[in-house]
């Protein structure tokens, strides 16, 4: 997508890789661990409506979730995403973190969900969250994919 996109997100930029782990390094539970999550879903913004169309929803996720992005004059990725859900926007807070302001080149080969490994967070996460998780890491390895390609 090249639509403009004015509502910019903290996440890979004010809100880095390493302070996601700085904020979960300290979490012995999973109560813990959850707490911070919503904590990052109040941090990312809400997505305009125009932005919430059948282009960028996901399937395979236990709620509404939207994926999207605009490549940026440098060539870099811009990514933006909601989704009903508390915990899932959480979720996708830590995905943006990892694959926001990053090229195509940058991207190809990584996994999205690395972070979630990282943070002990994956063997947590529910089946229904693990498959909305591998739907959201698909659409994005589909984009990265798309401009890899040409």
């Amino acid at each position: 997508m090249n639509e403009p996109i004015t509502d910019r997100h903290p996440f890979g930029h004010a809100i880095s890789s390493e302070e996601i782990r700085a904020r979960f390094a300290g979490c012995r539970q999973w109560e813990e661990r959850l707490r911070q999550i919503i904590l990052l879903a109040k941090a990312l913004p809400e997505l305009p409506e125009a932005l919430k169309t059948p282009e960028t929803a996901l399937s395979g996720c236990e709620n509404r979730v939207w994926l999207g992005h605009v490549r940026q004059e440098d060539g870099s990725l811009h990514f933006y995403a909601a989704s009903d859900g508390r915990i899932v926007k959480g979720l996708l807070a830590i995905v943006l973190t990892a694959v926001e302001g990053k090229t195509p080149a940058q991207l190809a080969g990584q996994d999205p969900l690395a972070p979630f490994d990282d943070l002990g967070l994956r063997a947590e996460l529910s089946v229904s969250r693990a498959g909305g998780l591998a739907a959201i890491a698909g659409r994005i390895n589909a984009i990265v994919d798309s401009y890899i390609a040409n």
